[in-house]
């Protein structure tokens, strides 16, 4: 919603891709299930569909032209979660090189890493400006490690997918939520070395449950009732902090709402900086 709001706000072109890369794990009829729920919602995606799982041609040339910063790695993960050496952001451990000089003697390649600068280096730490949050930065080295391109089931990583498709459909505003922030340096990353255009970046709050957890069907929660669009519409709307009153119907929900959000940038970014 934040995403369809924002680019409405500046006379944009919503872009909907399905992040289906992961083939393994896509329900048969989501993509369709998703696409009638986004038209229910009064939501109008512009151009054509993008679907992952058919990108891996545009994938395998992006990750050719890494060169030799990408490379083989034979590690587990629990091989990486006993070895690490401190802990990301998002929990995941930072990966400690193991494989960075070659891989150790009679162990086969698994996924396939991006090396990332030594600490100190200029280009370690990136600095961006997120709309909402203002001024953020992260270590790269220090904060991720080397990050994964191509993981150990032959798929492709969503920290690459993403940085070629961005560049494929000129994306120039990215919205989307908080728990992706800490993807953002890896991306900024990846996009100055494959020399693509970074967009600007906007990161909204995410709704949690009791632990702090992202609501998802992961942790089971509940999924929108699409019986009462309009009600989902007002419940998101209020989350966002968008002030729109009492509307009839959905096509009075949206001018509002866009104009609502036009006001509420207004009053952002505040600073903020990941440690």
């Amino acid at each position: 919603m934040a995403s369809y709001l924002d680019a409405k706000a500046h006379h944009g072109r919503w872009l909907l891709r399905m992040e289906d890369v992961d083939e393994a794990r896509t329900a048969a009829g989501a993509a369709e299930s998703i696409l009638a729920d986004i038209s229910a919602l009064g939501m109008q995606w512009d151009g054509e569909v993008m679907l992952q799982s058919q990108r891996g041609v545009a994938y395998e040339a992006a990750f050719d032209c890494l060169g030799r910063l990408a490379y083989p790695c034979g590690c587990t993960r629990r091989e990486i979660v006993d070895s690490r050496i401190c802990v990301a952001a998002d929990g995941a451990a930072v990966y400690p090189g193991t494989c960075r000089s070659g891989l150790p003697v009679g162990k086969p390649a698994r996924a396939y890493r991006m090396r990332v600068p030594d600490p100190g280096h200029i280009d370690e730490l990136i600095i961006f400006d997120d709309r909402w949050l203002g001024r953020m930065q992260q270590h790269l080295a220090i904060e991720v490690g080397d990050f994964v391109l191509k993981r150990a089931d032959g798929f492709w990583a969503y920290q690459l997918a993403v940085v070629v498709d961005d560049a494929e459909q000129g994306v120039t505003h990215v919205v989307r939520g908080a728990d992706l922030l800490d993807s953002t340096a890896r991306q900024i990353y990846l996009q100055r070395q494959l020399l693509l255009a970074t967009p600007l970046y906007l990161h909204v709050p995410v709704i949690t449950n009791a632990d702090g957890e992202k609501l998802s069907k992961q942790n089971g929660a509940q999924a929108i009732d699409m019986t009462q669009p309009l009600q989902a519409l007002n419940k998101a709307a209020w989350f966002l902090g968008l002030d729109i009153g009492h509307v009839e119907n959905i096509a009075a929900f949206w001018p509002l709402a866009i104009a609502a959000w036009a006001n509420l940038e207004a009053t952002r970014p505040g600073d903020a900086t990941i440690d």
